[in-house]
Order: C-alpha cells, then structure tokens, then sequence
C-alpha cells in the first residue's frame, strides 16, 4: 500500500466515525414515533395522510408475532407485484428499446432478490430492464427492503431496552418513517451529487455510436418468439454477428444508485455495476459511493447505545466491526497488490500487483477496499470483478459473507445478525466464568440461546446445502466457466451471496444460461428468501423473549459489555461461530487455489 491508500483508508475510518453520531441520532429520532425531527414541519402531513390512508393507528403497537408476520406478508405482496411487472413489462410504458418479459425463472429470482435486499442479478440490467421495471420494479424495492432491515434491527433493540412489556413497535409505522425521514431525504441530496458527478437521469431512449472498426462476434440464434435456438445435444445454436456500433445507456440512473448504496442494495442500473463509467464517474463519487454504504449501518450502532443507555456499548460494538473491517482490508489488498506468482513468472513485475478485472482509473487499493465493503455490509455494488483477484483476495469478500455480514451489514441486517453474536457472546462468558449470563441486566436462557443459533444454523444449511447440490448436479457444473477449485468458488460465492442477501458475484458463473435452464435461478431464489426471513424469524422470537424479561440491577459479577476485553470476546465469538463452519470449504475453495498458484497452476 501507498502512502496515498493509507491516507485514504484513515481518511475512510475517520469521516465515518464523524458521521456514527450525528446520523445515529436522528435515527433515534425517526424510530420513536413521537420524536421530533427538522423535517416534521414537510413530512409530518404527508406521514399523517398515510396513516389515515392505511386505517392505521401509529400508537398501537403490535408483539412480535403481529409484527413478523405484518413483515411478511408485506414482502409476500411486494414479490409477486415486481413477478408481475418483470414478465409483463413489453405492455407497460417507459420502454423506449420494446425489451421483453422476462421469463418466469429470472423473474421469479429479480423479485425474490430485490424484495430480500439481495439484489442478485442474473441479468444485464440495461439489455434486460424497462426504465418502469428499473423505477417501479426494482428501485421501490430498494426502498422498502432498506426499510424492511431497519425496521426489524429497531424492533430487536426495543426488545432488549425495554423491560417486563410484549410490545415490539409497530411494523407499519417504523417502515413508513424510515421511508419518509431518513431514507427519501438522503436520497434526493445523494442523487443530486451523483449527477454533479456525471451519472445520468432522464428518459431517453438508447444512443448509438458508430464503432471505428466493426467486429465480429458469435452469439446465440434466436427464434420468432427471441428465445434461443437448441441443438440436438441442448446447446444453443450460435451465430456470427457482426456489431458497428455501440449502445450508450440511458435513463433514470442516479437516482436508482443513491438507493442502491445507502439502502445496501447493491443491484446496478447497467450489468458492469460500479465499474461501468455511468454509475461510478469519478475518484469523489467513488469514495462517497463506499462511504454512503456503510453510513446508515454504522450509525444505528449509535442508535443501540443510546436506547439501551449504554453508549459504551454501542461504541463498542462499532469497534468489533470496525476491527474485523480494518483486518479484511489489509487482507485483500495485500494479495491483490502481491499480485499472481504466475505472471511474474512470466515478466510482469510484482510492483504492477493484480490489475486483472480492475478499473485502471481505480487501481488496486480502491478495488479492494470496494469489494471489502461491499461484501462487510451485504451490499453487493461492485468496482471490479471479484473472480479476477487473487485466490486470497477473492477470499476475503467470501469470508465477509460467511461471517453473516454483520461486519456493518446491510442496513439493519447488520445490526440484528452483531446482536445475535452478542446474545452468544455474553452466554459463553457467563458459562465461563461459572454465572447465569446477562446481557444488560437481562438473564440469556435456553430459549433465547436456541433462537440465536437457530438464525445462524439456517445460513449454514441454505449456502452448504445448496452449494453441494449443485457441485454433484449436471445444471450445476453446466454454469462454470473454470474448472477446479476455482470453479468451486464460483458455486460457493454465489450460494453465500444469495443466502447473506449480498448480490454481488464472482461473475464466472453463469446463472441464467440461454438454454433456460432455470435450477439456478430458482436455487439461488430460495436460498435469498432463507437468507432473509428463516434468519428474522427466530431474531424476532428472541426479541420477544427479551422485551418480556426484567432487568436486573449490575452486581460485582455483571460482565461488562462494553471495553476491549468484550470487544475481543465479540470478536472471537463472530470468528469462531462465524466462520469455523465454512472452514472445509475455503480451504476446497480459495485456500487450495492459493497453494496451486504458487506452483504455477492456473483454473
């Protein structure tokens, strides 16, 4: 690393520490439904017009069965509202290029990943998506799926502030606040800036521009109905074609990546995500793309210090986080700026590091920093092509996803997944030390420990489960475009990705082949939907077990939770849990492929 990367890595850590408070507090103001914020005197109507429009009373709360199944069928609706609009969009307007309906497998799995905050995309968003699929289909979601992880880490954080009550909050009022105060307002300044940056919006159609040399290339034959033509052996039948001219995307752009990086999304507007020159211009609109993206799942850690009345704690928390962040870093960049062994072998200097899959206006560090943090908090944005780093940089995002993303997380999914490691935490020291654990005055027992695991246990079962299935099944190993160990990450990047609703991929698997064959899409659809809500369930179960308990006054015996030495038990716990369960795997994966490089083998 430079001295610039370092600069620029400190520079990172420290403006988003300076943001943590200020942002947190007005989170705290926006979760309480009678706290005052400075834009009540606009939003407050509007709010109250919504409430009166639902039939709903802001003041009645619900528990936390009324409230895990209002999320759900909230999230059901908005399913099968964006199926819908994906495979019937030739009839809607704003579809200046006439794209098709998509089939009913890659709409299937669109939906089901922009309603889980996954945003997983197994299409090219501007070959594939109308500007009403993009806006209303896909950037609503954004929106409310954002809303939907805030909502559920506000209601769990009630749940262990409050004492001998069965309320959790109120589903409906905490998804419209959200929506109203913090995640709209930010947006439309978000949006205004990325425009400054050069990230267009407006409703277009297409350019064109003629291409210097015309090319040939070879793509699948399609039919009258413009599905692909098969063979006899069920491959499709390709074609030459020669291209002239080059499409210049259009439309609705900046406000749809401002969502995408504050809400965690991560879906791009155009199939090249953050590396495409229209989504991600500029030094500066990189750099505040990374910040926005750990912005709000920072600050909500302020949010858990100031409603438990432990402000230590939340800090605390936040330096667990920021720990196993700072270390993914170092990682990544390392390897990528080592470089590959091979190439150097081959005369390409070690100075030169890894460029391969990078933006040469971002370089290595800004590549790697990128991918840690995009990973670290489930959101999915890319600036580079994972596949292309090194064995144990591509590691690095992996390991991210399989820590649970909890390392800031997804908006609200972060916090809920750290709380769950702190539940534990708290229960392997009181085992330790010979105590009934506590956790802020409120006894850990059998129940809340099984809800705890239970939330983790189903990430393991969806991505291993899924993973094996597809490594010993034709349709799975049809999708590789590398042999091997690597080829063996790519399945298991993309069964990560989707059960820790990141989105992101090691781009060298292919999910939505054109022989239609949909095990992919539908696997990978499932494993979102276990990703999301088999983990929220119990997490709501244990809040409602907390919110019912009293608390109990500190003792000589209480096990602090703030400092470092429950900032390093934390730490172990995420490690050990966390990641020990996927151990077998790396090392079939990545770790392998390390050793093979640098014996001069290639996947």
């Amino acid at each position: 690393m430079h001295s610039t990367d370092w600069l620029q890595f400190a520079l990172f850590i420290g403006l988003l520490a300076l943001i943590t408070k200020p942002l947190g507090i007005y989170l705290t103001q926006v979760l309480d439904v009678n706290g005052k914020t400075w834009l009540d005197p606009v939003i407050r109507p509007l709010e109250r017009l919504t409430y009166s429009l639902m039939g709903l009373d802001r003041n009645k709360e619900q528990g936390w069965k009324q409230y895990t199944l209002a999320m759900l069928l909230f999230s059901l609706v908005g399913v099968l509202f964006t199926y819908l609009i994906l495979r019937y969009q030739h009839l809607l307007p704003l579809n200046p290029q006439h794209l098709p309906g998509l089939s009913d497998h890659l709409a299937f799995n669109t939906a089901v990943s922009f309603t889980t905050n996954t945003n997983w995309q197994s299409y090219g968003g501007e070959s594939t998506m109308s500007y009403f699929s993009q806006m209303v289909g896909l950037t609503i979601h954004n929106f409310t799926s954002a809303a939907v992880g805030i909502s559920i880490a506000a209601a769990l954080v009630r749940g262990i502030a409050r004492a001998s009550a069965t309320t959790l909050g109120n589903f409906w009022v905490d998804l419209v606040r959200t929506t109203y105060y913090l995640l709209l307002p930010l947006c439309m300044v978000f949006a205004l800036f990325l425009v400054s940056q050069g990230i267009v919006q407006n409703f277009k159609p297409y350019d064109t521009a003629k291409l210097v040399e015309a090319q040939t290339v070879q793509v699948a034959k399609m039919d009258a109905s413009n599905q692909p033509v098969m063979d006899a052996a069920g491959k499709p039948v390709m074609e030459d074609k020669t291209v002239a001219e080059q499409t210049i995307v259009q439309g609705p752009m900046a406000s749809q990546i401002a969502i995408k990086m504050l809400g965690t999304n991560g879906g791009g507007y155009v199939n090249a995500n953050a590396a495409h020159p229209f989504e991600n211009p500029t030094p500066l609109s990189n750099f505040v793309q990374m910040l926005s993206i750990f912005a709000i799942g920072s600050a909500l850690t302020y949010f858990l210090g100031r409603m438990v009345k432990n402000q230590a704690h939340g800090w605390a928390v936040w330096a667990a986080m920021m720990l196993l962040f700072v270390g993914g870093v170092l990682v990544c960049a390392h390897f990528e700026a080592a470089g590959n062994p091979i190439h150097q072998a081959l005369g390409v200097a070690a100075a030169d590091g890894n460029m391969e899959g990078k933006e040469v206006r971002f370089g290595i560090f800004n590549s790697s920093l990128f991918a840690t943090i995009t990973t670290a908090a489930s959101c999915g944005a890319v600036n580079a092509m994972h596949d292309s780093f090194t064995a144990i940089g591509g590691l690095v995002p992996l390991f991210m996803m399989e820590l649970g993303e909890v390392v800031i997380g997804g908006v609200g999914a972060g916090l809920y997944g750290m709380l769950v490691f702190v539940v534990l935490a708290v229960f392997i020291a009181g085992l330790m030390v010979g105590r009934t654990p506590e956790y802020l005055g409120k006894k850990i027992q059998a129940y809340d420990v099984k809800m705890a695991m239970l939330s983790l246990l189903v990430l393991c079962l969806s991505i291993l489960g899924f993973t094996a299935w597809a490594c010993v099944s034709d349709w799975g190993l049809a999708g590789l475009n590398n042999a091997g160990p690597h080829g063996f990450s790519e399945i298991l990047y993309a069964y990560s990705s989707a059960t820790g609703n990141n989105g992101s991929a090691f781009a060298g698997l292919t999910a939505n082949p054109a022989n239609g064959d949909p095990h992919y899409n539908v696997t990978l659809a499932f494993a979102m939907l276990i990703g999301r809500f088999l983990m929220i369930v119990p997490i709501m179960a244990l809040a409602g077990s907390l919110v019912q308990k009293k608390i109990a006054p500190p003792s000589a015996g209480t096990f602090p939770v703030s400092g470092a030495t429950f900032t390093i038990l934390l730490i172990g716990t995420v490690v050990l849990i966390g990641a020990l369960n996927f151990l077998p795997a790396l090392a079939l994966g990545p770790i392998v492929e390390h050793f093979f490089t640098a014996g001069g083998k290639l996947f």
